[in-house]
């Protein structure tokens, strides 16, 4: 099992072997530009996969994904935003299909949850209803790729 979700649509498509399985509209951080670091209200997009699993979220059920990954700790540690430590701690978590570090100037805890109190947007995380967030949490594994196109 796959996810795609499209921003500029704001659409996430749960797919298999290629295959749309189920179209569902969802909502998003306030920002529509890429993350670049914690607090600017915007959903990443890249690659990422399914790397925490919440079955007791304050958002009913929260698939954490692997936010920060490779590229955004590159960008970070080029501009300054990261150490190379935090930079290296993200790169090595990336490899062993672990969560990231969550806690850096990037930002982390993003993931796809149930519906939260704003309806019409996030701080980054990608919302849907119950019943959307419960087929998801049943259907995704750890590992389960999700990409985040803009």
């Amino acid at each position: 099992m796959n996810v795609v979700v499209t921003k500029h649509t704001r659409t996430l498509l749960l797919c298999e072997a290629g295959r749309e399985i189920v179209r569902m509209r969802v909502v998003l951080g306030r920002s529509l530009a890429d993350k670049e670091r914690e607090g600017d209200l915007a959903t990443p997009e890249g690659e990422f996969y399914i790397c925490y699993k919440n079955p007791e979220s304050k958002y009913h059920r929260f698939l954490g994904l692997s936010y920060p990954n490779i590229e955004d700790a590159e960008r970070g540690l080029r501009d300054g935003i990261i150490t190379q430590a935090e930079h290296d701690a993200i790169c090595e978590a990336i490899a062993k299909k672990a969560c990231p570090p969550w806690k850096t100037a990037l930002g982390g805890e993003v993931g796809l949850h149930g519906p939260c109190p704003n309806r019409t947007w996030t701080h980054g995380c990608i919302s849907m209803s119950v019943d959307e967030i419960e087929l998801l949490y049943e259907t995704l594994q750890l590992g389960d790729a999700v990409r985040i196109d803009p």
